[in-house]
């Protein structure tokens, strides 16, 4: 029929599942996404339990089977799975056979990862300068003023040689802006006024006190460790878990939005290529959206626009199509639509305005995207040629790894096990804005103290008659020089450690 012609690829592609029609599943009728086609973006979109996990993990699999790497982010810890053999079993013998699949319980080469090692995984940081002013922002949830004010403060220690490592770096910039000695600095930066610095600085401290301070700092970690392949030419599955931060959706999906934006700025343009170089699915992509500033939208729709040509594929993973910008949603060629629900005037309302985003179909999308079962969606991609394929309503293929979470000794093993753990395990605190802006307080107070000594000094060599020696051994037997020495000993003796060991210990 004509929908399975559309899907009558002949080059290499993903096989998804079989195409259902009049009730019926035609496994002869095999529905597919062209491999070439994955950088140019996809949705899986369903409401809950409908199967999008196990479509992410169905995709995930053949793409590292045709040696491209992947990046999956693991928020319920279901998905750890994919890196141990599957379960035959009834169900799964009854899926194969419906769709025509010759299914073999199958492994994938993994890497676990966890965002600051809150978690069991190789910890994944970023410096405060590379996160940037509009991520960080959204993750402090600033306002588009306080935005623009945290541009200014990045700025400023941009300018002024003060490396902005980790969240107290960061912080000891805007504390010192906003003190006696800085505020004549901050005039000087724009127009930043006291009251906004004050609200970034109130909002910086309330974030660092719910243990946020450890997903910042260095060895920072380098995207480009997604994009390898194993031994064996297949690629790399890497799995951010993030269970141990689900009550923290702002924190985690700005987190996966700088991954992306990383990538973007590091890899080279490629154009069009045989297969992508990652494809990555950003899971909960709701949660990126909500509440988002204009430059922050803007930043997304540029770095999906232009990301492609660099041979990464982006999927987003939500409930409905309208969870997503109509300027981003336009660049999302691949759909995967699971089953909607239509209990309520709202979810009628996002039934009709996710079959609007479809082709023109013979199905009655309304009828089918509420009445189809789990781990079945209708389906439509671009073509080799890019033109949009037939709608197909598709009953999807089983994984073929383990469908649910490994056991927690076996994923600790793997994490420790890899390569990369001792690249990235341990946290490194070097000499960054905090340091250098305690070091120049340190100085001033020594100074002042040094200022005010030798003005007593003076005022007690002043008093003493001129019979009792001369006025240097007045000065230097005085009690207040005597403690001056002993202050400029003790802050020399602190530079000349830090010197000597190369490193950049806080002050106690």
């Amino acid at each position: 029929m004509e929908i399975a012609a559309g899907y009558a690829f002949t080059g290499p592609a993903l096989d998804l599942g079989a195409l259902l029609w009049d009730g019926q599943c035609l496994a002869d009728a095999q529905i597919r996404i062209p491999l070439p086609m994955l950088n140019r973006h996809g949705l899986v979109a369903g409401a809950t339990g409908t199967g999008k996990t196990k479509t992410l993990q169905l995709i995930a699999e053949q793409l590292a089977a045709q040696g491209v790497p992947v990046f999956l982010a693991d928020i319920k810890g279901d998905v750890s799975g994919i890196s141990a053999p599957g379960e035959a079993g009834a169900k799964v013998a009854e899926r194969a056979a419906d769709v025509g699949q010759r299914w073999a319980a199958t492994g994938f080469p993994s890497e676990f990862y966890a965002l600051g090692g809150i978690g069991t995984g190789i910890p994944v940081r970023a410096t405060i300068t590379s996160f940037g002013p509009v991520l960080l922002s959204k993750v402090l949830q600033l306002n588009q003023t306080q935005e623009q004010s945290l541009g200014l403060i990045f700025h400023y220690a941009d300018q002024k040689g003060l490396e902005l490592v980790d969240l107290k770096d960061l912080r000891a910039v805007v504390t010192f802006l906003t003190s006696d000695e800085g505020k004549p600095e901050l005039k000087g930066i724009g127009g930043l006024s006291t009251v906004t610095a004050g609200v970034i600085l109130r909002a910086l401290t309330a974030f660092e006190a719910q243990g946020m301070a450890d997903f910042f700092g260095e060895p920072e970690f380098d995207t480009s460790e997604f994009l390898r392949t194993a031994r064996d030419g297949r690629g790399m599955v890497s799995v951010l878990e993030l269970p141990s931060v689900q009550d923290k959706p702002q924190l985690f999906s700005t987190f996966l939005m700088w991954l992306l934006a990383d990538l973007y700025n590091d890899l080279p343009e490629v154009g069009d290529i045989e297969k992508p170089k990652l494809v990555f699915f950003f899971d909960e992509a709701h949660l990126l959206f909500n509440g988002a500033s204009k430059a922050f939208l803007e930043a997304i729709t540029q770095t999906v626009r232009l990301i492609r040509s660099k041979g990464v594929g982006v999927f987003f993973v939500t409930q409905t199509p309208k969870d997503v910008p109509a300027d981003v949603l336009a660049q999302l060629g691949n759909r995967v639509q699971h089953a909607l629900r239509a209990f309520t005037p709202e979810d009628q309302k996002a039934l009709k305005a996710t079959v609007r985003t479809f082709p023109d179909s013979p199905y009655d999308l309304e009828e089918i995207l509420t009445g189809i079962g789990t781990g079945e969606a209708v389906i439509t991609v671009l073509s080799e040629k890019g033109a949009p394929t037939p709608v197909a309503a598709t009953r999807l293929r089983a994984p073929e790894s383990l469908m649910g979470p490994v056991e927690a000794a076996a994923l600790e093993q793997a994490v420790r096990s890899s390569l990369l753990y001792s690249r990235y395990a341990d946290a490194v605190d070097r000499e960054s804005a905090y340091e250098k802006l305690t070091a120049r307080e340190a100085e001033t107070s020594a100074r002042k103290q040094a200022e005010a000594d030798a003005a007593a000094a003076r005022k007690e060599a002043r008093a003493k008659p001129q019979g009792d020696g001369s006025v240097v051994e007045q000065v230097v037997g005085s009690g207040m020089f005597k403690s001056l020495l002993r202050s400029m000993g003790t802050q020399i003796g602190r530079e000349i450690s830090r010197s000597v060991f190369g490193t950049a210990r806080r002050r106690r």
